[in-house]
């Protein structure tokens, strides 16, 4: 039977607060082959039984991952239901589905320009608040009539906040309004939350950290980088029975004081005083929550509504709970809490205490050689959380306006002895369903993908970050860009880059250069550090995200609402570049080329690949992507420019980097990379440029010597040039520098650097040694797309038409992995048994694929395909269903 499944909006199943139209999206599900959608029949209604239409459309396309309701209008705070009944041809002939099960959406404020009308509020002491990083709390009263029929509260912050109704936290929300260019954008937060009101007397609370807006942030550690008082600011619209609607909105009459939150920073943590806390605070007036002299008057904060957007899904929550594995005594003494994951978040405890005493823990990653705690790495960072006990008792207390990069954390203080019990790790990044999963026959692989997967948790909060432990935490946009295809198989990114990619618009220099760091938090004091001095924006291989990210979302998810959303921001890089060749080569500032590579000079983060080879190959590949970009919008105009300004740059790579004869100037293995990889390689020197890059990996045994831009390319630049056992040989390298030495060292994570831990357990330099550092983990995409071998048809996008081409090598037994596309899931097996090579597959429905077999591919089992040679593979075209064929390799 053929059903529709997970009807969504904007690819969220229920997102709430959107501020537009959304793009609607279904999957089917059917027990037959060949299963491809010739209609579907849309409704949006506001009721869910459907009687008050607003829009009902009947479309011949098969169309089902993408689709614009032209025509629908929508209100601002209005819950709206959706369903859709698909026609399909199939293998067993037509069918229909009946309708899906309704799916809901609610928008937020379609034009806060205009309605939105709170006033943002502090309870900071103007005299105070620059230097204080203690949190406040702010309240006021409100009346609801008879007759509530929905409720929904907008709510913001200058800071970060919780928000309460009548006691209750309202939502599962940590970390909002998340961590945006403020001054230029700032997120508001849509809540329905009808149940938690009632008729009479209603109290409204939020508690206030300092957060990202005005605690100490970045390279040169600032303080109060975009305010220096924190505000909340909430719009609650009452809808009743009868239609009519009211609205309470922050203001004047609103209360303030301080909260038992006495200190707290993203970087070094969080101080709470349990004598400062008042019980029920946020309820309504009593006595006990309202002592004389606590409560006094808020003053208002200017901030424009015009800037103000909706954020309707992605938002930080705790994903997981995991509970301490064990507590020791480490050799200096020190007792240490073990979680066994190095990760992002906080720490939950439950301890008994008297008053005046104090719990407090300090948060790390690793142990030293000697197994004490190593602390070095977290430079300026306190990492710190402490509990003040003002009672006897026993009390369950987390932090709420930080989080650090752990996997042990350090006992400082504590009553009693601690206790494994006594701990569980609190995982917070932002909302992302799993997308994927890879394993194989070899356990390091299956770690390795495990230790990338947790790279992406940790720094997927709110913003791409570098890091998660030290004073940096920085949504550096290089490793952004280079992460970003490997994001994609592992989960649904597609709201958060999308977030965050609007910020990196926003922060676009006036002259379309991109910073290196979004949100540019250093843009008004890079005089303060070497790094941004020299190189304050405008880096190959950084600035690309404007172009990479938006492109690779496309190819994901095959919905060009996000090259629409950023060409604007895209032009802009590319021709930044090209206001800035010089004798046609890409050249400005400092550039930061193959960071961090192994051929740098001792003491050097600079690779030893040429900037100038680096910035041209980005700059033809920007070029390059801003002309498929344009092509795909149907700009033909700006494509045949963009093409041309590819073409040009390609050729004046060549020529100066490339000598007569055909060797590369730089005798790097990036250089190399790099030239194959993006198609920079003049075809009569391709053999040869492949045949030197075998040399250059050769004379290191093996072994990379690579840094950020090489390195996610060098297993593919091998694989697509037909040298899959030396792509092999390099992912399984057991030993110093490769993938699975960190993985045999014990890293549950991805690292910095690639020694980062040394077989003899000494440290990299600790000014810059992270060892939860996602960068390198960009193999994963190899992975996925070349050695399980999920692909795409060249020219397609979102897996319409997908290419599933197994390659088995490196002696594995078997591998396998699936992938959540738009279309439903994709999965592909690769089974090596005494010589007999066997291949299951599986393709969604609406979907359609070629499975492309080795070359030199002997059948002996094709479940009714029919296999055809195609550039020297046998190849099938198939439609959806599952698959099983076998085959052996002619000698």
């Amino acid at each position: 039977m053929l059903t529709v499944t997970g009807l969504w909006f904007d690819h969220e199943r229920t997102p709430v607060g959107l501020d537009h139209t959304p793009v609607f999206g279904w999957q089917l599900e059917g027990n037959c082959r060949n299963i491809r959608q010739t209609q579907y029949r849309l409704q949006v209604a506001l009721t869910p039984d459907f009687a008050a239409l607003l829009y009902d459309e009947t479309c011949e396309t098969g169309n089902s991952t993408a689709v614009h309701a032209a025509g629908l209008t929508l209100q601002s705070l209005q819950k709206y239901y959706a369903r859709v009944q698909v026609w399909a041809d199939t293998a067993a002939g037509p069918q229909q589905t009946l309708w899906s099960e309704p799916a809901v959406f609610i928008t937020a404020l379609l034009d806060p320009a205009t309605e939105w009308k709170a006033e943002f509020v502090s309870a900071e002491s103007p005299e105070t608040c620059r230097e204080s990083s203690a949190g406040t709390m702010v309240r006021g009263a409100f009346t609801v009539k008879p007759g509530l029929r929905a409720a929904y509260a907008c709510t913001t912050a200058l800071g970060l906040y919780n928000v309460y109704l009548n006691g209750q936290k309202v939502s599962t929300d940590e970390m909002t309004p998340g961590w945006t260019s403020y001054n230029r954008r700032l997120l508001y937060q849509t809540y329905e939350v009808t149940a938690m009101l009632h008729p009479g007397l209603n109290m409204a609370g939020a508690m206030l950290g300092a957060g990202w807006y005005k605690g100490v942030m970045g390279l040169t550690r600032s303080r109060n980088n975009y305010g220096d008082t924190t505000a909340f600011a909430m719009q609650l619209t009452l809808v009743y029975a009868d239609g009519t609607r009211e609205t309470v909105n922050t203001g004047p009459a609103w209360q303030g004081t301080k909260a038992p939150v006495i200190f707290s920073e993203i970087y070094h943590g969080e101080a709470y005083d349990a004598a400062l806390e008042l019980p029920h605070w946020a309820e309504c007036e009593t006595p006990e929550n309202t002592p004389a002299g606590r409560w006094h008057a808020v003053h208002t904060v200017p901030y424009p509504a015009a800037k103000l957007a909706a954020q309707a899904a992605g938002k930080v929550c705790v994903q997981q709970r995991i509970p301490a594995q064990r507590v020791f005594t480490a050799p200096d003494g020190s007792t240490v809490v073990d979680f066994g994951q190095n990760m992002a978040g906080r720490v939950e405890i439950t301890v008994q205490g008297t008053a005046g005493q104090v719990a407090e823990l300090r948060c790390f990653e690793e142990l030293d050689a000697d197994g004490n705690p190593y602390l070095a790495n977290l430079r300026k960072a306190r990492t710190t959380m402490q509990y003040t006990f003002a009672r006897s008792q026993t009390v369950t207390w987390q932090p709420q306006f930080t989080y650090m990069g752990f996997r042990y954390a350090l006992v400082v203080q504590w009553p009693g002895k601690p206790e494994p019990a006594n701990f569980t790790a609190c995982v917070l990044h932002s909302a992302m369903q799993s997308a994927g999963e890879f394993t194989c026959s070899e356990p390091l692989v299956n770690q390795l993908n495990h230790n990338i997967l947790w790279g992406l948790k940790s720094n997927f909060l709110d913003v791409p970050t570098d890091c998660p432990q030290r004073d940096e935490r920085l949504g550096w946009t290089g490793d952004a860009q280079i992460f970003c295809e490997t994001a994609c198989w592992l989960a649904d990114t597609w709201t958060f880059y999308s977030k965050w990619l609007k910020d990196l618009a926003v922060d676009q220099l006036p002259d379309g250069g991109v910073a290196n760091v979004v949100p540019n938090i250093e843009e008004t004091h890079t005089e303060a550090n070497w790094l941004m001095k020299n190189c304050p924006y405008g880096a190959s291989g950084w600035g690309d995200a404007a172009t990479v990210i938006p492109w690779v979302l496309y190819q994901m998810y095959g919905d060009d609402t996000i090259l629409r959303s950023q060409y604007p921001s895209m032009k802009r890089w590319v021709d930044f570049m090209r206001a800035n060749t010089q004798n046609g080569l890409f050249d400005f500032k400092m550039q930061l080329g193959d960071w961090v590579a192994l051929d740098a000079e001792p003491g050097s983060y600079f690779g030893a690949t040429p900037t100038a080879l680096t910035s041209q190959a980005y700059y033809a590949l920007s070029a390059q992507l801003l002309a498929l970009a344009a092509e795909v919008l149907g700009n033909r105009q700006d494509a045949e420019l963009y093409a041309g300004v590819h073409r040009q740059a390609a050729q004046d790579f060549a020529a100066n980097f490339f000598t007569l004869d055909g060797a590369m100037t730089a005798q790097t293995q990036t250089a190399h990379i790099l030239a194959l990889r993006f198609g920079l390689t003049p075809q009569k020197w391709k053999q040869k440029t492949i045949q030197r890059l075998l040399e250059l990996l050769e004379q290191q045994n093996g072994h990379l010597v690579t840094g950020f831009l090489g390195t996610p390319y060098f297993c593919a630049a091998l694989s697509q040039n037909g040298c899959w056992q030396q792509a092999y040989d390099l992912m399984l390298k057991k030993d110093y520098p490769g993938w699975l030495y960190q993985v045999l060292q014990g890293a549950t994570t991805v690292w910095e650097h690639w020694d980062g831990r040394r077989p003899d357990g000494t440290m990299w330099s600790a000014g810059m040694n992270s060892f939860n550092h996602y960068a390198y983990g960009a193999v994963g995409a190899w992975l996925y797309g070349e050695c399980a071998g999920i692909g795409q048809q060249p020219g397609t996008a979102g897996f319409c038409a997908a290419r599933l081409a197994p390659r088995p090598g490196g002696g594995l037994r078997w591998a396998q992995a699936w992938h959540q596309t738009p279309f439903g899931r994709y999965a592909l097996q690769w089974q090596v048994d005494d010589g007999k090579i066997t291949v299951t597959a599986a393709i969604p429905p609406n979907a359609a694929a070629k499975i492309c077999l080795e070359p030199g591919a002997k059948l002996l089992e094709t479940d009714g395909l029919t296999f055809a040679e195609q550039n020297g593979c046998p190849t099938a075209q198939v439609g959806s269903g599952q698959y099983r064929v076998s085959y052996t390799m002619e000698q």
